[in-house]
């Protein structure tokens, strides 16, 4: 059995978003889990655009992706950064700018177990 997750960061609170960005860099960086996925939601996402720290790590994080698995890139959502004009500061981290409704969706049918920030 293969032991996936989705790491879902949606906070606005920056302290919550770093531990879940911590989380789940170490993860792909250590190997703890076999598939990370990690996808920023709302409040979050405006953090991506504005605070340093987070950007930093949102960047380790990418980093880490790549070297795991090229189709396990952080994602954030479309919707919501087309509504707070942050897609193009998002999308320069190397985060995929997509709609990810279905996307969640289809990672928890795959088996990948939702963890939330």
């Amino acid at each position: 059995m293969s032991a996936n997750i989705l790491v879902i960061i949606s906070s606005g609170d920056a302290d919550k978003v770093l531990t879940g960005m911590m989380y789940a860099y170490n993860a792909m960086n250590y190997g703890w889990m076999d598939k990370v996925k990690v996808v920023f939601f709302g409040p979050a996402q405006n953090l991506l655009a504005t605070h340093d720290a987070v950007r930093d790590m949102a960047g380790r994080i990418v980093e880490a992706a790549r070297a795991a698995d090229k189709d396990l890139a952080p994602t954030a959502c479309k919707f919501l950064s087309d509504r707070d004009d942050t897609s193009n500061a998002v999308a320069s981290l190397g985060i995929h700018v997509e709609y990810v409704g279905q996307l969640i969706s289809d990672f928890i049918k795959d088996g990948f177990t939702p963890l939330v920030f």
